[in-house]
């Protein structure tokens, strides 16, 4: 029967890569045997084979073909996927714009690995420019993953000082730099994390005299800021730019994150949210409290959608709102719209702008 073959080319096959025998010497002694069984079944004609043999000549040489077969696909299969990783890592390295040193293709190795990013997506990080507005709880995270990731170039304005109470939640910055201005302080720690990102700190509060000139230098906004003047105020001047808004929200156990680029037809965050709450209806983080890893969960939503943007990956939250519990361990995705009479990206906004 069959059965005898294969059984016996199974375990000369385990046993030998136990031992760390070759595939090659493994497929080359497995040749011998099928030989030599097929020798024995020509001598003893008439099925006068002896038992141990089993089998007959053609399932020996059937059971050889496959054993072949597959010890081939085991070794041609690494060496097609080293020389596709060697093509990648030259394309990565070669392309336009600055290439990329080995250090950087080693550290950026399981980016380029992904189908949906490869060498060209991380060289698009690379050629990145992305601004961080406010360096704390939300800022913290985005910061430190985009920085991880690769983007070239990183702003972040924010005109705080680190102070003790931040330290619960705002991952980027460290005791021994409590007092320090948080752009300071997180550019030391994403150049500790990654050197080879430039970092673009501005100490400053984000205000309506530099707002537009600011996000005009880079392409894609991620506002981490506490607070809806703030907000609508990045939203204005990314709008009135093209520019992409990551934008995000927390208080206590809960938040929000969504994806805002009206230049491509999608909402502005005052589509969304076209009125500040009254006092007392949305409290901030220093009025309310917040869970410590819940910005953490945000910040990294964030960096995520960033780079799915920036790579071109998947579905990003544009015309989606991301909402979070984190008491009750649940999300939720529902879908905004862009409002005509918006007056930020509306059709009156849009003719006044024409």
């Amino acid at each position: 029967m069959m059965l005898l073959p294969i059984l016996v080319i199974g375990a000369v096959w385990f046993v030998g890569r136990s031992r760390g025998v070759s595939p090659a010497r493994r497929v080359l002694f497995i040749s011998g045997v099928c030989a030599a069984a097929s020798a024995l079944h020509a001598a003893f004609p008439f099925g006068r084979v002896p038992a141990v043999v089993g089998g007959s000549a053609g399932e020996w040489l059937t059971v050889a073909v496959l054993a072949a077969l597959v010890a081939g696909y085991g070794e041609v299969l690494p060496r097609l996927r080293a020389r596709h990783d060697a093509r990648e890592n030259a394309s990565v390295s070669s392309g336009g714009g600055a290439a990329f040193t080995g250090a950087e293709l080693e550290r950026y190795a399981r980016h380029i690995m992904l189908r949906e990013v490869g060498g060209a997506g991380q060289r698009r990080l690379k050629e990145a420019k992305i601004l961080v507005v406010g360096a704390g709880g939300l800022g913290s995270p985005a910061l430190l993953y985009l920085a991880a990731a690769g983007v070239g170039v990183i702003g972040i304005i924010d005109d705080d000082d680190v102070e003790t109470a931040n330290l619960q939640r705002q991952i980027i910055h460290a005791d021994a730099r409590v007092g320090w201005p948080k752009t300071r302080s997180a550019a030391e720690a994403i150049t500790a994390l990654n050197p080879h990102v430039e970092v673009r700190p501005h100490r400053r509060r984000f205000a309506d005299g530099i707002a537009e000139r600011l996000v005009a230098d880079y392409d894609l906004v991620l506002d981490g800021t506490d607070n809806f003047e703030t907000r609508h105020l990045v939203n204005s001047a990314c709008a009135a730019k093209g520019i992409p808004l990551i934008s995000a929200a927390i208080t206590q156990w809960e938040g929000q994150l969504g994806v805002y680029d009206p230049a491509k037809g999608g909402p502005c965050y005052r589509c969304v949210f076209p009125e500040t709450p009254a006092d007392g209806l949305a409290p901030t983080c220093a009025e309310a409290g917040v869970i410590g890893p819940l910005p953490g969960i945000l910040g990294a939503m964030m960096a995520a959608e960033a780079l799915k943007h920036l790579t071109g990956a998947g579905e990003t939250l544009s015309g989606r709102l991301l909402i979070h519990d984190a008491l009750l361990a649940e999300s939720r995705v529902i879908a905004v719209g862009r409002r005509s009479d918006c007056p930020v990206c509306g059709d009156a906004s849009r003719s006044l702008a024409k």
